[in-house]
């Protein structure tokens, strides 16, 4: 059988989207985790771990280990390379007797402390909430969590940054999230606030961004990168984006979520690859788990293009499971990852992990792609080495279960929102077992706005589900199911249907039909399009699809067992 590369045959995807009109438990290692960690280049040590240091009962938010009774979290250390001195800001709040979070309004303070002699011995804290701390934001501060940056260009190098996140309370509820930079041109004496992002509260409940726990880089050209937490706002993505060009006095414009980039909602970390006499934009990383769902899988991603673009979830070097993280430049081109990291539950130890460029992994050339007749629309990638075989109309995609998928590259018209939808495929599989992903569109999970078709032959039926969220109201999940797995190897026509208040799921043309709730099937999460692939990456569809549609509208009944495109398509790198 040809591979993508060898054929210019029909393969039937390319109709594909062708649009008309703090507790917290990590998952274990995924398979095959624990061996790439292994391989040479990466070197690892434990540096606290429960119960075994001293009373605490966990260790959290690298950068530093905490305890927790009165809360002193949320650090961000900087170091001055001018003096050699380090400085750490951190929030402090009175705890309480059930290890609850602080109730809102929360009396969160900043503080800093400074260190002459490498950590040992550390000054008294300092309160900096009259320089760094507006009075209107009262629900929530933190400083952090992960370093700050110290400028090394133009007219303002030498100062020192870190970013701040807060929240504003009125009326009984939060009512604004803020963003900010803080600054300080005098080596930490003083401070006060620059740049700054603000969003209000929705009358229907809602942001539209959250962005928190910043982590930023100098750029090349003297700016600075900023990269956030997106904490459940209703634009698409976990992680937020902004830019300073002026020392971080201001943002170029308003943070803007980045809906390709798979992380949950975590804390993570952006440092540049040091240098080793690279020219140009050189090389970024960010460190943060990559399933979408929940937090696990640490995987480092790259980005030439300070920050604009980053490496896809396929492409990164995968640490092991866990949480929280922060990373470090160190000589000889490697970098320093500071992470959560125990075996059972991710708050049990700190880890230090070394990293070459070596383990990271040379730049990726362009994956395979196939058309995605879609207006306006990119070539979709196609991944795992995916071969062709025949199809219901000429060739068609076949997939190895394993880690074959066909993958859509964001565009603003991709996400379907609130709107009908119609979904046609052909699908031919014959796997006795296991999860069957046949389409995937939007997040994963029970939180996440979904549209998701799956074969299910352990329970002899195939499945369609969507999950809607309308105003603040919790998530709403409706399934609709035809009985049998058709798992006979043989072609069936599936289409899919929301209209009229009802989700219909066609096999071979005989429907089944349940009611659904009005909402967004594309708010907040991650956004991603995947053919024979979950968006988490965790299971993969044994099988072959053809003439993959999809539809910003309902069909009548009669379109189901006609819709077939017959459109010639050839991939290419």
């Amino acid at each position: 059988m040809p591979t993508l590369q060898e054929t210019a045959a029909v393969p039937r995807v390319q109709p594909y989207c062708c649009w008309r009109c703090c507790p917290l438990r990590c998952g274990a290692v995924a398979p095959g985790q624990a061996a790439a960690a292994a391989r040479a280049g990466i070197e690892q040590q434990v540096l606290f771990k429960a119960p075994d240091d001293g009373d605490y009962v966990c260790f959290r938010i690298p950068a530093i280990d905490e305890g927790r009774g009165d809360t002193h979290g949320n650090p961000a250390p900087i170091v001055d390379r001018e003096t050699g001195r380090v400085l750490l800001a951190s929030t402090y709040n009175a705890g309480r007797g059930d290890a609850g979070n602080c109730q809102v309004p929360c009396d969160r303070r900043p503080h800093l402390q400074h260190s002459d002699d490498d950590g040992a011995t550390w000054s008294t804290p300092r309160d900096l909430s009259g320089e760094i701390r507006d009075p209107r934001w009262d629900a929530w501060y933190a400083t952090g969590p992960v370093h700050g940056i110290q400028l090394t260009r133009g007219k303002h190098a030498g100062r020192l940054v870190f970013g701040i996140n807060a929240e504003s309370y009125g009326t009984d509820r939060i009512t604004e999230n803020h963003a900010a930079l803080v600054l300080s041109d005098d080596g930490g004496d003083s401070w006060r606030i620059g740049a700054r992002d603000t969003w209000p509260l929705a009358p229907d409940g809602t942001f539209r961004q959250k962005p928190s726990e910043l982590t930023l880089v100098e750029r090349v050209d003297g700016g600075i990168h900023v990269n956030g937490r997106e904490q459940d706002g209703k634009d698409i993505g976990h992680r937020d984006a902004a830019g300073s060009r002026d020392g971080g006095e201001s943002f170029q414009a308003p943070f803007r979520a980045l809906p390709d980039l798979y992380t949950p909602m975590v804390q993570g970390a952006v440092v540049r690859l040091p240098s080793a006499g690279r020219r140009g934009h050189g090389r970024l990383l960010l460190s943060a788990p990559a399933d979408p769902d929940r937090r696990r899988t640490m995987m480092i991603r790259s980005s030439y293009d300070e920050g604009r673009t980053w490496e896809s979830v396929n492409r990164g070097a995968v640490v092991t499971t866990d949480c929280y993280s922060d990373l470090v430049a160190l000589s000889n081109g490697q970098v320093g990852l500071l992470y959560e990291g125990g075996a059972v539950d991710a708050r049990d130890e700190i880890r230090f992990a070394r990293l070459t460029e070596d383990w990271l992994g040379p730049r990726r050339g362009p994956d395979p792609t196939t058309p995605d007749g879609g207006s306006g629309a990119r070539p979709a990638a196609v991944l795992g080495g995916a071969r062709t075989g025949e199809g219901r109309f000429g060739r068609a995609v076949e997939f190895d279960g394993v880690n074959d998928a066909v993958r859509l590259p964001f565009r603003e018209t991709l996400p379907l929102g609130e709107r009908d939808f119609t979904v046609s495929l052909w699908f031919r599989y014959d796997a006795t077992g296991g999860e069957q992903p046949i389409l995937w569109m939007g997040g994963v999970g029970n939180k996440s706005p979904q549209v998701a078709v799956r074969g299910e032959p352990g329970s002899d039926r195939i499945t369609a589900s969507i999950l809607t969220v309308e105003g603040a109201a919790p998530p709403a999940t409706t399934t609709v199911r035809a009985p049998g797995a058709y798992n006979d190897g043989r072609w069936h026509h599936l289409a899919l249907r929301r209209g009229a208040g009802a989700l219909t799921l066609f096999v071979d043309g005989t429907p089944t039909s349940v009611r659904a709730p009005a909402g967004s099937v594309s708010r907040n999460s991650v956004f991603g399009v995947h053919v024979g692939q979950k968006v988490d990456s965790r299971s993969h569809l044994t099988g072959a699809l053809d003439e993959v549609l999809v539809l910003d509208r309902a069909l009548p009944d009669a379109g189901h067992r006609t819709v077939g495109l017959h459109v010639s398509a050839g991939y290419r790198r």
